[in-house]
C-alpha cells in the first residue's frame, strides 16, 4: 500500500468569464482560474497525489506527464488528463483504494456541488463514488485565498501496488 500527496494552487484571472471549473464540473463564478490546462486545482491536485503514490518512472506529477510547455495540453480538459492517469495507473499493476480531497476557497461556494465532483471524478477513475471524498473550506478572509486571489486544493490517496 501507497500513499500520496498532492497539492495545487492556481490565480483567478482578472477578467469575467462566468465558470470556472473544479472537479471536472463546471460553477459559475465571476472569474476563471488562470492555468495551461482549464486550470482545474482539484483534479490537479488529485493526479498530483496519485502519480507520487504509484511512482512510475518518468511520471512523478502532472507537470512531468503533462508539461505545460507542450501546446497539446492548451485549455485540455482535466478530467481528460485524469483518464489518462488512470489508464497509466493499471498499465504499472496500481489500484486506486480511497482519496480524500479538500479545496481551500473563499468563493465560490462549492458545497452544492461536491456530489457532482465526487461522481465526475469517480466515474473518471473507474471508483466507486464511496471511494472518493471531497470537502471544501475557507481561509477566513487570510491570505491570497482570503482575499479571492486564487483557489488551492490538497489531496492523499491510498494505493495498492503491485511491485514491479
Amino acid at each position: 500500500m501507497y500513499v500520496g500527496e498532492g497539492y495545487d494552487v492556481h490565480a483567478f484571472l482578472n477578467e469575467d468569464t462566468s465558470t470556472l471549473v473544479l472537479g471536472g464540473v463546471a460553477i459559475p463564478h465571476a472569474r476563471s482560474l488562470e492555468g495551461h490546462s482549464d486550470a482545474d486545482v482539484l483534479t490537479h491536485a488529485i493526479m498530483d497525489a496519485l502519480l507520487g503514490a504509484a511512482k512510475i518512472e518518468g511520471a512523478s506529477d502532472i507537470g512531468e506527464c503533462f508539461p505545460p510547455t507542450d501546446p497539446q495540453y492548451a485549455g485540455i480538459s482535466s478530467v481528460c488528463l485524469l483518464k489518462r492517469v488512470a489508464n497509466l495507473l493499471d498499465e504499472n499493476g496500481c489500484t486506486v483504494m480511497n482519496i480524500d480531497a479538500t479545496i481551500v476557497a473563499q468563493a465560490p461556494k462549492v458545497a452544492p456541488y461536491k456530489k457532482q465532483m465526487v461522481n465526475t471524478l469517480a466515474e473518471a477513475l473507474s471508483l466507486e463514488p464511496a471511494q472518493l471524498s471531497v470537502k471544501a473550506t475557507t481561509t477566513e478572509h487570510l491570505g491570497f485565498i482570503g482575499r479571492e486571489e486564487g483557489i488551492a486544493a490538497r489531496a492523499v490517496c491510498l494505493l495498492d501496488r503491485k511491485e514491479r
